[in-house]
């Protein structure tokens, strides 16, 4: 059996590291019916795959909310029946936010700030884009660099931080 969740979890990992996986299984033994905050949207045939597959793995335990923008308005209008919620990712949401043309040092800024008024835990899982090459292009490197500020917030204001690789968690922080 997974630790108790904490207020605040991060599951940080590359592409197919097992990172919605791991974050799935730490929720499912939390009580609750558990909600999952998709921050992805269809733009074509195989992230339609991707998130069927997901949905697929979960089955109808979870209840599936759809959010890629307004991500903190989302978690803050949760309800408070303490039933845990796992944001899948937030590096989707950034490029929306990016894409939208929103400010994102103000989003990012939101989404920290409901954090402290949460009832119930959430564990939110980010691809780690920060270990390659320096991208040959600015909107990339752009995006490299707001995703590595994102998860150095969100980490520092979470109580426990996972990063993956080949399917093994390690643990980088825990505050009980």
């Amino acid at each position: 059996m997974s630790p108790a969740l904490p207020k605040v979890t991060l599951v940080l990992g590359g592409a197919r590291s097992g990172k919605s996986r791991f974050a799935e299984s730490l929720i499912a033994g939390h009580p609750g019916r558990p909600i999952y905050l998709a921050t992805a949207e269809v733009d074509d045939a195989e992230m339609a795959e991707r998130i069927r597959r997901h949905r697929a793995r979960r089955g109808d335990a979870w209840t599936t909310l759809e959010e890629p923008l307004d991500l903190p308005r989302a978690l803050a209008s949760v309800p408070r029946d303490n039933a845990p919620v796992l944001v899948d990712c937030l590096t989707l949401w950034l490029s929306n936010l990016m894409a939208a043309d929103r400010n994102v040092e103000r989003e990012n800024q939101a989404l920290l700030d409901v954090l402290p008024k949460l009832q119930a835990p959430v564990v939110f899982v980010s691809n780690e884009v920060g270990l390659g090459i320096v991208p040959d292009n600015a909107l990339a490197r752009a995006f490299r660099d707001h995703a590595g500020f994102l998860h150095q917030a969100v980490a520092a204001a979470a109580d426990r931080v996972y990063f993956m690789a080949a399917g093994l968690p390690l643990l980088l922080k825990d505050e009980r």
